[in-house]
């Protein structure tokens, strides 16, 4: 597994980075013992650089997995919504605990929108600074679906970490399409920022093109690493045989496509409709204000993922 250097960061990541929303409650929900037994293998595999997230509550999984390596070996990204000293406080000090570890090598504002976002919540990177500046953490950034905030990210240096969502149709981009992506990632690129994206696979609605979506993101010139989620060994095996050989091998990938996909709307559903609007099957409802599949009618074809303005909508 190549490694790269995070931008102006010194941070060493492996090309391919172990996206773990998909092995915690959100989606597969494995437990403690299954999920961290994934995450090592993966470890011994070369991948060196894993994703979390406080929402995510995956961080005992982590914990457990950092017990069968040097922790120096293995860098950590994780997010929160913090907003002021007293929110990121709280926030770090959880991922250090539940973690295990007495530093965070990179400690993202979890969904930043704009300029205005990243003022608003600028009092938690002050708090987020001052703890780099103690060692606790090495670097700090944004996350975001959005190309303003790839943008606004580049006036100010304090933010050295951009995670942004990249596929190759754009799936998830909010405001934009993959081109402006592309060309907001190549300005903060030359400003040395370090990029690694996310959801290459837009949310498991490009999985029937894996290979392609993969390539894809590998030939972007202005990202370091990208996270996927990974939730067996089969799915450690596949990515890291696409990013050595461009191909998963077909025993591979047969285990992997006896696995049922269903659609998984997330708790943070807003009950806006747009899915259900988009849907031509009449596989998607809204009930009691919250979106719920039919899966009797839905084909997982991924429309309704495009529209959802919050992101929530994946096939798992």
């Amino acid at each position: 597994m190549e490694n790269r250097i995070l931008g102006d960061t010194g941070i060493k990541v492996s090309e391919l980075c172990f996206g773990s929303l998909t092995i915690g409650p959100l989606q597969a929900n494995l437990d403690i013992t299954e999920g961290a037994e994934i995450i090592s293998y993966a470890f011994s595999k070369g991948i060196n650089f894993i994703d979390t997230a406080e929402i995510y509550n995956n961080y005992g999984h982590i914990k457990e997995a950092l017990k069968a390596v040097n922790r120096k070996d293995i860098v950590i990204a994780t997010k929160s919504y913090s907003y002021s000293n007293e929110t990121a406080e709280k926030s770090l000090s959880k991922a250090l605990k539940e973690l295990g570890t007495d530093y965070i090598d990179i400690f993202l504002l979890h969904e930043q929108e704009s300029i205005h976002t990243i003022r608003g919540h600028y009092e938690a990177i002050e708090y987020f600074i001052k703890a780099k500046e103690k060692g606790i953490i090495r670097a700090v950034g944004i996350s975001t679906h959005r190309i303003e905030a790839v943008l606004a990210a580049n006036q100010y240096r304090e933010i050295e970490v951009i995670h942004p969502i990249i596929n190759k149709i754009g799936i998830g981009i909010q405001d934009g399409n993959v081109e402006d992506m592309i060309n907001a990632l190549k300005i903060s690129y030359n400003n040395g920022k370090g990029i690694y994206g996310m959801k290459p696979l837009g949310g498991g609605h490009l999985i029937k093109d894996v290979e392609g979506a993969v390539e894809f993101v590998r030939k972007v010139p202005y990202l370091h690493s990208f996270a996927m989620g990974m939730q067996s060994k089969d799915e450690v095996d596949a990515n890291i045989n696409l990013i050595n050989t461009r191909y998963i091998p077909d025993d591979i990938k047969k285990r992997i496509n006896k696995k049922e996909r269903r659609l998984h709307v997330a708790d943070w559903c807003i009950g806006c409709g747009s899915c259900v609007d988009t849907c031509k099957n009449d596989g998607i409802h809204l009930i009691d204000d919250k979106a719920v599949p039919d899966m009797e009618k839905c084909v997982l074809c991924g429309y309704c993922a495009r529209k959802c303005p919050e992101f929530c909508i994946k096939v798992i």
